[in-house]
């Protein structure tokens, strides 16, 4: 296990790097984690309250299914690590990856009321495992934060639940989850999704600040 979980720690911590220079784990925000081993359930996850950009493989934790650390007792896991499990369980997930960028966040609020919105018709959606076709449309689950870990995981499971095809959901006002059988296909998710919510939220914003002119729809000013 000593050398899996040293693999897996040196790789998230690339995964949290590159995300930092991407602008969405500034600061101490998001977290990450992967299975070590399956039976008994053993994750590896990110420390709280450390900078994601300059997280050293050493500092990632070693975590059972009660999220309680295990190799390091005075240190604690990121305060998320029961949405982490929780999803590992119901999607039978390898890794779990959080990251917290603007436009996800933006759109966590403004979706929030509904409980999600729709993405279709980009091409990148074929970036989505098991999308085969731009036509896919990708319910984006949205679902209330809370400080209570307990009473939140029960809220996604409820989500996951409602939505089995979805690749990840947000959580309001704080950011996206997604997931993979492992990291790198976790990664290429989390690039994915962002890539999306950028893309709606940039879409949204040009959409707002567009002002018919006088030659709009064919007609013109008298």
């Amino acid at each position: 296990m000593a050398d899996n979980f040293s693999q897996l720690a040196s790789s998230l911590a690339s995964v949290a790097s590159g995300f930092y220079l991407r602008g969405w784990v500034l600061g101490s925000s998001g977290n990450l984690s992967a299975v070590v081993d399956g039976e008994p359930l053993r994750l590896v996850m990110s420390p709280s309250g450390l900078d994601k950009g300059s997280l050293l493989p050493e500092q990632f934790l070693l975590i059972d299914e009660g999220a309680q650390t295990l190799d390091d007792p005075l240190s604690r896991p990121s305060a998320e690590s029961l949405l982490h499990i929780g999803v590992v369980k119901q999607r039978k997930a390898g890794a779990v990856l959080h990251t917290h960028s603007v436009w996800s966040t933006m759109l966590s609020d403004l979706y929030a009321e509904p409980g999600g919105f729709a993405i279709q018709g980009y091409e990148m959606l074929k970036g989505l495992e098991g999308v085969t076709t731009h036509h896919h449309s990708e319910w984006m689950p949205i679902i209330e934060n809370s400080q209570d870990m307990p009473a939140l995981a029960a809220r996604v499971h409820d989500a996951l639940s409602q939505h089995q095809e979805a690749h990840g959901f947000l959580l309001q006002r704080h950011g996206l989850y997604s997931w993979g059988k492992n990291i790198e296909q976790a990664k290429r998710h989390i690039e994915i999704l962002e890539f999306l919510l950028e893309a709606v939220g940039r879409t949204l914003l040009a959409r707002a600040g567009h002002k018919p002119s006088e030659t709009d729809n064919g007609h013109t000013k008298n």
